[in-house]
């Protein structure tokens, strides 16, 4: 087991990102990691900055919301260490992953955000991804912002058969 309190939550944020295959959000790890109360929310942040720092994780920022992945040496770092993560927390990380894997690619791999064009309207923008691939990009002209938002929401709850509709009909 890890000595140093810091070094242990390092390697669970590694661990986490190195066994998905997709970008997580802040929240995403935030949340499973505080929820399990392994450490604390301040706590958390330095661990985040500390394996940004050292090159461990890259952050993506899209629209207010931060996404991690694992670099190479991050990757490295948890082959050499990673076996310093207790065998309770490996179940309980791989359970989680496991029971909520769909749920959390889903909320990182598709996003929607709208914004205000010169003339009046709005442009919303919307994407699916599935690891670092675009599988669709639809941008849409809409005459008010409840629209905007409206069309934002159904995208996050209707991707996969608006993407399912448009293979279907153009292939």
């Amino acid at each position: 087991m890890v000595q140093d309190p810091l070094t242990l939550y390092k390697l669970i944020v590694l661990y986490i990102l190195d066994r998905v295959n997709f970008k997580m959000t802040r929240s995403q790890l935030s949340g499973f990691i505080l929820e399990k109360e392994y450490t604390n929310f301040m706590t958390l942040q330095q661990v985040f900055s500390d394996l940004q720092e050292a090159e461990l994780i890259r952050a993506d920022t899209l629209m207010n919301r931060t996404y991690f992945s694992i670099t190479e040496e991050g990757q490295k770092t948890l082959s050499y260490f990673g076996n310093r993560i207790g065998e309770a927390i490996i179940e309980e990380i791989d359970g989680f992953l496991a029971e909520k894997n769909l749920e959390l690619k889903n909320e990182s791999s598709v996003t929607a955000k709208y914004y205000k064009v010169t003339g009046g309207g709005y442009e919303v923008e919307l994407i699916a991804k599935e690891k670092e691939v675009e599988l669709v990009n639809i941008r849409l002209s809409v005459p008010a912002e409840e629209v905007a938002e409206e069309v934002c929401d159904n995208w996050y709850k209707k991707n996969g058969e608006v993407y399912r509709y448009l293979v279907g009909e153009l292939f």
